[in-house]
């Protein structure tokens, strides 16, 4: 099974839209090799905006061309696109309802080497909290091309959040996800694992361990996060009676808490959140960072299990 990281599907998928006829264009903040914006300048060199280290200038670049008619996409790291333009975002696109879509790369622990300073862990908190933004957190590359193209298509402010780290497929080349619809991966009877992004590779891993110990584990990829797929999530939670979340993310505010949320309003459930634990993350490789702070398959799997005891 061939690997390949959902930063790659960025510059690939502008491409790819500029082909077809789409007005994209991309803003970058000097990091358009690492996060692949460079491949859109290569071909189409005026669809290509680099203001410098300046992430705040690049959101608002980006907002002025989407009020010209552009669909406009934004790069940089996940650190400093969301964390140093955190004003721009909420007061310039999404109080406006812009159609700018926040496309950065190397989000979460699997950035590896680059150390805890560069490992965003709250990126989902803060743009699922504005008000007209949506969130999508795609599991592999074929994925996050979808949810580039979903973005690209659907007006108004996106947040895609897209990683350094080589990711086994999960999905087909030909794979097309809907804007608030969870997927159900693989059915079960007594646990729910609802992942996102690079955990759900790890959860259908879970499952089959579980699987050996006589567990059955239902696992959704919970790619939407807003808007969240209430109805699958409440459905699956009902049958198992037990829910397990992971992320690699803070527990504090992401897709755990969503659907926390979602249960204590709808169906109180049995839960365990599997992701960071109110910490920042370290330099290391991807594999073993994931190891480190247990975000690997055994550890999702002895969650289930520490849950399903209670």
């Amino acid at each position: 099974m061939s690997k390949k990281a959902t930063r790659e599907a960025l510059g690939e998928t502008l491409v790819e839209l500029a082909d077809e006829g789409v007005d994209v264009v991309a803003v970058e903040a000097d990091l358009s090799k690492s996060t692949t914006t460079a491949k859109l300048g290569d071909k189409y060199e005026e669809r290509l905006f680099n203001v410098g280290i300046a992430e705040a200038n690049m959101i608002d670049v980006a907002a002025g061309l989407a009020v010209a008619g552009k669909v406009a996409f934004t790069g940089s790291f996940a650190v400093f696109a969301t964390g140093r333009a955190y004003d721009q975002i909420r007061n310039t696109v999404c109080y406006s309802s812009l159609n700018v879509k926040l496309t950065p790369t190397h989000a979460g622990i699997t950035a590896g080497p680059d150390g805890g300073s560069h490992q965003m862990l709250e990126d989902i908190a803060l743009m699922r909290v504005l008000p007209g933004m949506r969130v999508l957190v795609p599991a592999d590359y074929h994925a996050a091309k979808a949810a580039i193209r979903l973005a690209a298509e659907t007006p108004g402010p996106f947040y895609v959040r897209l990683g350094r780290a080589a990711l086994p497929e999960v999905y087909p080349a030909d794979v097309q996800i809907e804007l608030g619809r969870s997927y159900v991966l693989l059915k079960g009877t007594d646990v729910t694992l609802a992942a996102c992004g690079v955990m759900v590779a790890e959860a259908l891993a879970a499952a089959e361990l579980l699987a050996g110990q006589g567990i059955s584990a239902e696992v959704i990829d919970v790619s939407s996060i807003k808007p969240l797929d209430e109805a699958t999530l409440l459905a699956s939670a009902r049958k198992t009676g037990a829910v397990v979340t992971c992320e690699e993310h803070s527990i504090i505010g992401g897709m755990g808490s969503a659907i926390a949320e979602l249960l204590g309003e709808n169906a109180p459930t049995p839960l365990k959140r599997v992701g960071m634990r109110d910490e920042f993350g370290t330099s290391g490789e991807a594999d073993e960072l994931m190891e480190h702070f247990k975000l690997t398959a055994p550890h999702v799997a002895t969650a289930a299990r520490e849950l399903l005891g209670r």
